[in-house]
C-alpha cells in the first residue's frame, strides 16, 4: 500500500478519488436499469421469468419463483449444524441490540384541553433485497430482517438471485428462515426491485426496499424512491484505521484486508501519527495478500483506494477521519475511547486491538448495513428506526382552541390563506374570504 503524507492537498485528492465510487456517478447504467424498471412494470411475471433466465442463467415459472416450505427444509439438511448453530447465536445478538432501539408512542394532555402525542407503526410490507455475487451474505439476511421484525413489519417479502439450477444458496434460505422472512423470491438485480416496487401477479407490492446490491440494484432503488422507500443508495465497502506507534501492525493489515476483498471498488485507509507503524504496515499488507484466496481482489482494492496517510499530530489525524467519514472505523490508540469522543463521523466505530471489523460483520448485534461515500457525515446505521413511520396526534377541546384562534387567524392571513384562516374562524362564528380583516 503506498504511504502519503497527509496535508490538505493529499486530503482533498483522497476525498475527491473516494466520491467517485458513488452509485450516483454511474449514470451510463442508468439507461439499461430504467429499461428493466419499464418492462417489469408492464409486463410483470412475464419480464422477471425472461429476466432472471438473460441475467441469472435460471429458466422458472410463476409457479417455481417463490421458495418453498420443502426447498427452505432441504436447505437445512445441506447447511452444516454448527453453521446453523452460530447463525441462531448471531441472530439472537442481532436481536436483543436492536430489541434496544423500539420507540414507544406518546400522548401528552394539558389542563386547557390540549392534547399532542406521536404514534409509531411498523411499516406494512418491507422488501428485502440480498445480492447473489461474489459471496453469499447470509450475515445480511439476518441485519435487514431482524430489525424489521423487532420494529414490527408484518410482511417481509425477500428477493435474491437464483443459481443456474434455479435453486437459491442453502445458507441465504436457512438465515432467511431464521431471521423470520414471511415470503422469498427468486429474483434478483434491478427486476427484483421493480418487482417489489411495483407488484407483479406473483410478487406482492411492498412499501418500502432495503438491502445492498450491484450498481443496477442501487440505481434501480433510487430511481424506485418516492413510489417506495429505499434505506439508502449505498457506495462500496470502506473501512479506516486510526492508530498511534501502539497499535499492533499485524492487526492493522489484517483489518485493512478485511474490507478490501469485498470489492475491487472498496476503500480500505490507514490513518496513523507514526511513520513507523505505516512501513510495517505496507509491507505486511502486500505478505498477507499473496495468500488470501481473493488476492487478486484484495490487491485491485489496494491499488485503486488503499491509501496509509501520516499525519503530524493526532488532530490532524481525527480531521481527516471526520472529512472521509468512512463506513467502519477502527480505532487503534493508547486511549481508544478518549480518541473515539473527538469523532463525529463514522457509520460504526470499533474501539480497542479485540474489536476488528468481521465482528460488527457477523456477530456483535449493531446493524452492519451502514452509511457509505461519506453519508455517515448526515446519515445511521440501518435500524428499527427504518421500519417504522410516526404519525402526529393533535386534539383541542373547544376552550382550547376558541383561546388561541385569533392568532391561528393572524398567522393564516398574513401567508395570504385565507381558507386556512376560515377553516378556524367558521367555529367561532366569523368568517375570513380576503386578507383584510
Amino acid at each position: 500500500m503506498r504511504i502519503i503524507n497527509l496535508n490538505e492537498e493529499t486530503k482533498k485528492d483522497i476525498l475527491e478519488r473516494l466520491l467517485r465510487r458513488s452509485p450516483s456517478q454511474y449514470g451510463e447504467y442508468q439507461k439499461t436499469v430504467d429499461e428493466v424498471l419499464a418492462d417489469v412494470r408492464e409486463h410483470g411475471d412475464e419480464a422477471v421469468l425472461r429476466l432472471t433466465e438473460k441475467f441469472d442463467g435460471a429458466k422458472l415459472t410463476s409457479a417455481s419463483l417463490r421458495v418453498s416450505k420443502e426447498e427452505i427444509a432441504k436447505a437445512y439438511e445441506q447447511v452444516d449444524e454448527s453453521l446453523i448453530e452460530v447463525m441462531k447465536k448471531s441472530r439472537d445478538n442481532v436481536r436483543a441490540f436492536h430489541e434496544k432501539q423500539v420507540r414507544q408512542s406518546f400522548l401528552t394532555t394539558r389542563e386547557d384541553g390540549v392534547m399532542l402525542g406521536q404514534r409509531i407503526t411498523a411499516i406494512e410490507k418491507v422488501g428485502v433485497y440480498v445480492p447473489g455475487g461474489r459471496a453469499p451474505l447470509s450475515s445480511s439476511v439476518l441485519m435487514n430482517i431482524v430489525p424489521a421484525k423487532v420494529a414490527g413489519v408484518d410482511h417481509v417479502i425477500m428477493t435474491t438471485p437464483p443459481r443456474k439450477d434455479g435453486t437459491i444458496t442453502p445458507e441465504v434460505l436457512v438465515a432467511a428462515d431464521l431471521a423470520g422472512a414471511d415470503e422469498i423470491y427468486k429474483c434478483g438485480g434491478a427486476q427484483a426491485i421493480a418487482a417489489l416496487a411495483y407488484g407483479t401477479e406473483t410478487i406482492p407490492k411492498v412499501y418500502k426496499i432495503v438491502g445492498p446490491g450491484n450498481i443496477f440494484v442501487t440505481l434501480a432503488k433510487k430511481t424506485v424512491f418516492g413510489l417506495v422507500g429505499i434505506d439508502s443508495v449505498a457506495g462500496p465497502s470502506e473501512i479506516l484505521v486510526l492508530a498511534d506507534e501502539t497499535a499492533n501492525p499485524g492487526f492493522v493489515a489484517a483489518d485493512l484486508m478485511s474490507q478490501a476483498e469485498h470489492d475491487p471498488l472498496s476503500s480500505a485507509i490507514l490513518v496513523t501519527t507514526s511513520r513507523e507503524l505505516a512501513e510495517k504496515v505496507s509491507a505486511l499488507t502486500e505478505q498477507f495478500a499473496s495468500v488470501q484466496s481473493r488476492k487478486e481482489i484484495i490487491e485491485k482494492s489496494f491499488e485503486n483506494y488503499g491509501f496509509i496517510l501520516v499525519a503530524e499530530t493526532m488532530q490532524d489525524a481525527i480531521d481527516a477521519v471526520n472529512e472521509i467519514a468512512s463506513e467502519h472505523l477502527e480505532i487503534l490508540t493508547q486511549n481508544p475511547f478518549e480518541t473515539m469522543t473527538r469523532v463525529r463521523n463514522a457509520g460504526a466505530i470499533f474501539l480497542g486491538e479485540y474489536s476488528s471489523e468481521p465482528l460488527g460483520d457477523y456477530f456483535a448485534g449493531p446493524n452492519h448495513v451502514l452509511p457509505t461515500n461519506g453519508t455517515a457525515k448526515f446519515s445511521s446505521p440501518l435500524s428499527v428506526d427504518e421500519f417504522i413511520k410516526k404519525s402526529s396526534l393533535i386534539s383541542y377541546s373547544k376552550e382550547a382552541l376558541e383561546a388561541v384562534h385569533e392568532d391561528i387567524i393572524e398567522f393564516a392571513v398574513a401567508e395570504q390563506l385565507t381558507a386556512h384562516a376560515n377553516s378556524v374562524a367558521v367555529r367561532f362564528g366569523k368568517t375570513v374570504t380576503s386578507v383584510e380583516r
